[in-house]
């Protein structure tokens, strides 16, 4: 039989976060004890009242407008316009279902190549090896918060010469959980050779200093925004994100609506309503409790777990942490997370998922294993996030981080 399938393609191989998911799935059905330190998923419940909207909504099944429902994207332009200082119109917003979605047609409508900071998340890479579009990964360091600097962002820019290029820049970061600090500095460096940069802020409303930051308020005409619903509202599986493209790009955004309609049509209906309740309603008072016990849970983790054997930078926003075993030798990190799910049933990522070099001995650990809806109702009674407190309400936390650390002193 013939091979019909791209080379490209056969070059992929199945997203890691969602493998190591799964892989814990199977685990703990066959009765082994697994800490779920591998996906970044919210452990919160979605705001009650945005799920009533959901349930108000749910006999809705007309198709709506390809680019989203108007009343959706007035809701998000003014939300990104009073975090960011923007001046988004409805019209300049794609609803796409995820942000994840949203990136992957931005990468098939774009012809040109790609700066990644290492690290960076998962897909990027794919996506853009999908979409024919050659990666530069761009090295940081632990000294910089894990970001480039913006005299190693030109030196990059001028490496690969005076081409359509996009860099894409992730704050709070997935996978190490540090903010950039330096953003202004690389909108100036970008707007000089007349870059593009991609913002993904889907962590942006999970900052721990709860300051929203945004790259666009340096460069808001070469920047676009991706975010969603899955990280601050708890609604991964509700797949409901968006792009904004600046009035500058137009032209770019009406192919990526072109890209839309051949492809997911429009996002549901039911999900798209429910979602103009999360974006117009006030919920400064959820993410203000569910981004304090998401600090204590990580700096606990945090404290437990960094020692002179383990690198680690404090978590400033988001679900992760990225330790450096500098005491472990293996083949590779991918051979270390084998090691460290048999050896202690904790499962973590490898750093070269995430565009370090695989000799590198860092992992990235996710501390949502636990139930957010019951530490979340605990923390409105009770007001407290000491280490007790974190023990009794994320006891998978505290045990595979207790696990984790043990096995690194060896």
């Amino acid at each position: 039989m013939k091979n019909f399938v791209k080379k490209n393609i056969l070059k992929l191989k199945p997203s890691a976060t969602l493998v190591i998911n799964e892989k814990s799935k199977e685990l703990i059905e066959k009765g082994e004890k697994v800490y779920k330190f591998g996906f970044g998923q919210s452990p919160f419940p979605v705001p009650e009242s945005i799920v009533s909207a959901l349930k108000t909504n749910a006999k809705k099944k007309d198709y709506l407008a390809m680019q989203g429902l108007p009343e959706l994207r007035e809701a998000i332009s003014k939300y990104l316009n009073k975090r960011t200082g923007n001046n988004f119109l409805k019209d300049d917003i794609l609803i796409t279902p995820g942000s994840k979605e949203a990136m992957f047609l931005m990468h098939i409508a774009f012809k040109g190549e790609i700066i990644l900071p290492a690290p960076s998340w998962v897909s990027y890479a794919p996506q853009a090896n999908i979409a024919e579009n050659k990666v530069h990964w761009l090295q940081t360091s632990r000294k910089n918060n894990w970001f480039p600097t913006s005299g190693d962002l030109e030196k990059k820019i001028k490496s690969i010469g005076k081409k359509n290029i996009i860099l894409i820049l992730n704050s709070p970061n997935n996978p190490s959980g540090t903010t950039c600090n330096n953003l202004k500095d690389l909108a100036k460096v970008a707007k000089k050779y007349k870059i593009t940069i991609l913002s993904d802020e889907i962590y942006t409303d999970l900052k721990f200093d709860n300051s929203y930051e945004s790259i666009s308020k340096y460069y808001p005409d070469g920047t676009f925004i991706t975010s969603g619903l899955s990280k601050w509202c708890g609604a991964g599986g509700w797949r409901l994100g968006f792009i904004a493209i600046p009035k500058k790009l137009n032209k770019f955004l009406e192919n990526l609506k072109t890209l839309a309609s051949e492809s997911f049509s429009t996002v549901s209906s039911p999900i798209q309503y429910a979602a103009v309740e999360a974006y117009s309603g006030n919920y400064d008072d959820y993410k203000l409790n569910t981004t304090k016990i998401l600090f204590s849970v990580g700096n606990y983790a945090y404290k437990k777990l960094r020692s002179n054997k383990v690198l680690i930078n404090p978590p400033q926003g988001g679900f992760y942490l990225m330790p450096e075993f500098t005491n472990k030798k293996y083949k590779n990190s991918s051979e270390l997370c084998k090691v460290i799910l048999n050896q202690t049933g904790v499962a973590v990522l490898p750093g070269s998922e995430f565009g370090f070099s695989s000799k590198k001995m860092i992992v990235r650990l996710s501390y949502t294993d636990f139930d957010g809806e019951n530490f979340l109702n605990n923390f409105l009674k009770t007001n407290k996030l000491d280490d007790a407190t974190i023990e009794k309400h994320a006891p998978n936390v505290a045990e595979g981080i207790k696990k984790l650390s043990k096995w690194s002193k060896i």
